[in-house]
């Protein structure tokens, strides 16, 4: 390894130290933990506060004489990381600062159906460019943006693959993005929804979360991000977790994809509406609270709660198929905890009970280590505060290119 990649993945763990520690570090703690010499750490954790990612506080009196020790945390005026989320129903963009602090949050109720993906991408740079300003009016450079996407992505080159709710082939997301001179240098990543959706659970979980779970997305389409011993497993490929996409009943109903008798024909928005009598709620236009499928999510809960049986049926009904599935997945995976997101997370209490009833039947282990079933900590945020986690996270993992730019 070249000196200067040895110095490179010296900062990036003596950053992640400062970052992962529940209280701040010291400057002879990071040299404990990592081996290095005193006076090399001291030279790493210099280097870091200059570049505005740590800064020290005063740590606790102790009982020892002498000069108390300084701490180091992360910086809250430091870079942060930005997510957008491009979904079915609305594009939602958020700011987090390097200690996962929202900063900026703003969601865009908009039908992407209705429009061309340049056209929609065109809504998708402005409301990044909205995002990006309000992050500088608080004093917090975004030095990447992560891109949250329904469907099969090509990360690499910048392409959304597939993505049937939208009826959208192969779309160069980059590339419309960067038609926009404001992003036209921008550092710009995509990603799928769900993946993007299970890294924000992780995230939110702390070192206390589940290390082993499915993280599933309900909305119009059901996506599914999966976390193995901490690490976000996607296949060889990068398209795993399409759960919505697996057959219930394969002389079932036809699906957007194609094929007959898909998760998404049970336990999908439009599913459970039309099984309930209810019409199709209006997505809405321009800045709101709730998007399509969170205003969904809310009219079923109301009518739930009020003990409307058409309603309590459609969703017994959805957890039965969705349970069905993921018992599937989690005999496969050996996995501990389900984690219902998207609207899910809004009607888990009435999913929930379904879902753990498919898990004990079907799962072979279920009678000594029952599967956990709940709600996703960030419910419908989960995937735009992944994206812009992953961001962070790898500014965390290697801050040198950072430093390079903005070295004090």
């Amino acid at each position: 390894m070249r000196p200067a990649s040895v110095r490179e993945h010296n900062l990036g763990v003596a950053l992640r130290l400062v970052a992962d520690a529940p209280s701040p570090v010291s400057r002879a703690q990071i040299a404990a933990r990592t081996g290095l010499t005193r006076a090399t750490a001291s030279t790493l954790v210099d280097a870091l506060v200059q570049g505005g990612l740590v800064q020290e506080v005063a740590l606790p009196p102790t009982s020892r004489s002498g000069r108390p020790a300084g701490g180091l945390v992360l910086a809250p005026g430091g870079p942060g990381g930005l997510g957008v989320e491009v979904h079915v129903d609305h594009v939602s963009t958020i700011v987090v600062d390097l200690a996962g602090t929202v900063v900026f949050h703003r969601l865009v109720a908009d039908d992407l159906r209705r429009c061309s993906p340049r056209a929609a991408m065109s809504r998708v740079a402005r409301a990044v460019c909205v995002a990006l300003e309000a992050a500088a009016g608080q004093g917090v450079t975004v030095p990447g943006v992560a891109v949250a996407l329904p469907g099969i992505v090509d990360a690499e080159r910048g392409h959304l693959l597939l993505a049937p709710n939208l009826g959208w082939r192969d779309v160069d997301v980059l590339g419309l993005l960067r038609r926009d001179p404001r992003l036209a240098a921008r550092r710009l990543a995509i990603g799928n929804e769900a993946d993007y959706a299970a890294l924000g659970e992780l995230a939110s979980g702390g070192p206390g979360g589940p290390r082993s779970f499915v993280h599933v997305s309900g909305e119009v389409g059901i996506g599914a991000g999966i976390v193995l011993a901490g690490r976000l497993f996607t296949g060889t490929r990068g398209w795993g977790g399409e759960i919505g996409h697996v057959a219930v009943d394969p002389a079932g109903p036809m699906c957007g994809c194609g094929a007959r008798g898909c998760l998404e024909q049970y336990a999908g928005q439009h599913a459970v509406l039309r099984r309930a009598g209810l019409a199709e709620q209006p997505v809405g236009r321009g800045d709101e609270q709730w998007s399509g499928g969170q205003r969904v999510a809310q009219l079923l809960a109301e009518r739930a709660a009020s003990g409307d049986p058409a309603v309590t049926a459609a969703l017994e009904a959805a957890a039965g198929a969705l349970g069905t599935v993921l018992a599937g997945v989690v005999n496969v995976l050996d996995l501990e905890t389900v984690v219902l997101g998207g609207t899910y997370a809004d009607l888990a209490p009435w999913l929930v009970p379904g879902v753990e009833r498919q898990l004990a039947e079907r799962v072979l282990w279920s009678g000594w280590a029952p599967t956990t079933v709940r709600a996703a900590t960030l419910g419908a945020a989960s995937a735009v505060r992944g994206a812009a986690s992953a961001v962070v996270s790898e500014l965390l993992a290697d801050p040198s290119g950072w430093l390079a730019v903005n070295p004090s």
